[in-house]
C-alpha cells in the first residue's frame, strides 16, 4: 500500500514539474519578445549600435565574400600571368554570341553603333567618337586588352564592371570579334552550304 507521505511527495513532484514547465514557457516567450524587438536597419542607414554610426559594416580583413574569391586570373582580369590574354576563357557557342550581341546592343551600341564603326546615336548627338573596331590596332589587339577596357575604362570610355558581369563582358568581346570578321569577310569565308542565303550583288 502507498502511504500518505508517498502520495504527498508524488503530488509535490508533479506540481514542481508543472511549475518548471510554466517557468520555461515564460522564459521562452520573453526571449521571443526580445528577439522581435531587435533594432532593424535599412541598408546604408544610420545605426546606433556601433560607435561610427554606420549600420553597414566593412568586410572583415582577410575574408572573402561568398562567390567573390576570383581565383581565375584569365576569367576575372583578362590576363594570363600578368599579360593580356590572347584567347577567350571559354568556348564560343551560338548562345554566347547571341548573349554577346544582346549585351553589346544595350551597353556598347549607343557609342560604338551596331556594326562597331564608332558612330552610335550618342556620337551623332555630339559625344566624342570612339575608335572603330575595324582599324588594324583593334583588330590585332588581344581579347584581354578589350576585356580590360570594358572592365576598367579607357580615355573617355567609363568602366562597365558594375553594370556587366565578367561572363557577359567576355560574351560581348566574342561578339565584337564576330563583328570584326563580318566587316572583313569574303565569299570564301562563307560555308558553301550557306552561300545560297546571301543576297546577289549586281
Amino acid at each position: 500500500m502507498t502511504s500518505s507521505t508517498e502520495r504527498m511527495g508524488s503530488r509535490r513532484a508533479r506540481g514542481g514539474g508543472r511549475g518548471a514547465l510554466a517557468l520555461a514557457a515564460l522564459l521562452a516567450a520573453a526571449c521571443q519578445q526580445e528577439m522581435a524587438d531587435q533594432p532593424r536597419y535599412k541598408p546604408l542607414a544610420k545605426g546606433t549600435f556601433f560607435a561610427d554610426g554606420r549600420a553597414a559594416r566593412p568586410l572583415v580583413l582577410g575574408t572573402v565574400a561568398r562567390g567573390q574569391l576570383r581565383e581565375d586570373e584569365h576569367f576575372f582580369t583578362g590576363k594570363v600571368r600578368g599579360a593580356p590574354a590572347e584567347a577567350l576563357p571559354f568556348r564560343v557557342t551560338r548562345e554566347v554570341l547571341e548573349r554577346g550581341q544582346e549585351r553589346y546592343n544595350i551597353f556598347c551600341a549607343p557609342c560604338h553603333d551596331r556594326v562597331g564603326n564608332g558612330q552610335g546615336v550618342v556620337v551623332r548627338r555630339g559625344f566624342r567618337p570612339p575608335p572603330s573596331y575595324h582599324i588594324d590596332r583593334l583588330r590585332k589587339a588581344p581579347v584581354g586588352h578589350l576585356f580590360d577596357v570594358v572592365t576598367n575604362g579607357l580615355g573617355f570610355m567609363p568602366d562597365y564592371a558594375a553594370q556587366v558581369p565578367p561572363a557577359d563582358r567576355w560574351a560581348i568581346i566574342a561578339y565584337i570579334r564576330a563583328l570584326q570578321l563580318s566587316q572583313q569577310a569574303s565569299l570564301a569565308d562563307v560555308p558553301r552550304e550557306e552561300r545560297h542565303r546571301l543576297p546577289e550583288v549586281p
